[in-house]
């Protein structure tokens, strides 16, 4: 029973709380509920929460804040939803942070649909990582942990990537000096059941290179290729 994923719903409209965690349990997973931030850090703090499913309009900080300050520390995947749907809100909502954003109102088996896609593309990845044997990738002034998902600068310091960020630049790593387009890479790191819209590439590409750039509107890792997509200009050494 521990090692079935364990959902985290964070909505202050109890009635749809409980649809939706009543969905997750017919499905077999296990669900926790908060209805406001402070309840959604003591959950993360006190259980072994595996996603997040996080309501933008919450009392106290909304979920966009929330995303953003939780990327600050934590990986752990996060699907938004919103009663907001247009194509600006969700960019907003992927910028933060968010793996996915799934607009109001939803059916539940949509909303479990796309959590089994972000919980299976981390699960391919940590079992391709087990079976390469893959550890370490150093590019630049960077050094990526594929055991630990953790992105460290040559002076130490630990830069949090999200799950999206995290497949987004694997794929890169493994593709050194390869021009690789949009449809690409949206295939390869968010996979044939991710929502296909170009733009959600182009804002995890934008975080990125806020993370790794030193100066992201003069990129020297992630290059835009003009009618091509991008490439990842630099040298890449496996360890």
């Amino acid at each position: 029973m521990e090692n079935t994923p364990k959902i985290l719903i964070v909505e202050d409209n109890k009635e749809l709380s409980d649809l939706v965690a009543r969905a997750f349990k017919k499905e077999g997973y296990r669900v926790s509920k908060a209805g406001d931030g402070r309840a959604m850090m003591r959950a993360i703090e006190n259980e072994r929460i595996d996603l997040i499913v996080l309501d933008v309009m919450l009392p106290g900080e909304d979920g966009l804040t929330l995303c953003r300050n939780l990327r600050a520390t934590s990986q752990k995947p996060v699907i938004i939803i919103s009663a907001k749907g247009d194509e600006l809100d969700r960019i907003v909502g992927l910028k933060m942070g968010a793996d996915d954003y799934l607009p109001k109102p939803f059916s539940t088996m949509e909303l479990i649909a796309r959590v089994e896609a972000v919980l299976r593309r981390a699960d391919s990845i940590a079992i391709e990582h087990a079976e390469t044997g893959e550890e370490q990738f150093q590019f630049s002034n960077w050094t990526l942990d594929i055991n630990q998902r953790e992105l460290t600068s040559s002076d130490d310091i630990i830069v949090a990537l999200s799950t999206g960020e995290f497949d987004l630049l694997k794929v890169f790593l493994d593709r050194p000096k390869r021009v690789l387009s949009r449809e690409q890479l949206l295939d390869l790191a968010r996979g044939r059941n991710a929502q296909a819209f170009d733009r959600s590439i182009d804002t995890q590409i934008s975080r990125l290179r806020r993370k790794i750039e030193q100066d992201p509107r003069n990129p020297t890792i992630i290059k835009t290729v003009w009618g091509g997509g991008y490439v990842f200009a630099v040298d890449v050494i496996k360890t």
